[in-house]
């Protein structure tokens, strides 16, 4: 079941694509969240989200706002990833405990072994604002982020 909206963001603890833990914790009280769930480094459509979010950066990573992309690929995969891309925001690696943080949020395809296409915007508080889930095939329009983004 997918987290709603209102609710307090599950908190968790990921490596990014350089090895480095990040925690949703860490922005609370600092900034707004876009988290951004993905099934798969490296096939079309998450390629494509995730470049139009990299050509649109400064609306969705600057001083009041982070974003973070998870999948449930490794942290080597990512990194190729990153840099094959040019992506310079973080890529958060959901491998081990496999899909645990995509389970908290109720995005993890049990059947597909990965994360739908779930995107949650969380404010300074820890708190789901907004959201949306598309199935494996159903890519997102980022500029109803940058509506949701807006409204808090």
């Amino acid at each position: 079941m997918t987290i709603e909206v209102g609710s307090q963001a599950p908190d968790f603890q990921l490596k990014d694509n350089h090895g480095r833990t990040v925690r949703l914790s860490e922005f609370r009280g600092e900034k707004n969240v876009v988290l951004v769930f993905y099934p798969f480094a490296f096939t079309g459509v998450c390629t494509g989200e995730l470049c139009a979010l990299r050509d649109e950066l400064p609306r969705f990573e600057n001083e009041g706002t982070q974003l973070l992309a998870v999948s449930n690929d490794s942290i080597h995969t990512l990194r190729v990833f990153a840099d094959q891309e040019g992506l310079e925001y973080p890529l958060l690696s959901d491998f081990w405990p496999h899909g645990e943080t995509s389970r908290a949020y109720g995005v993890f395809d049990e059947d597909k072994g990965c994360a739908v296409r779930g995107t949650f915007v969380i404010d300074k508080a820890g708190v789901v604002r907004w959201s949306v889930v598309n199935g494996l095939p159903d890519a997102r329009d980022l500029n109803d982020y940058v509506k949701a983004l807006e409204a808090l």
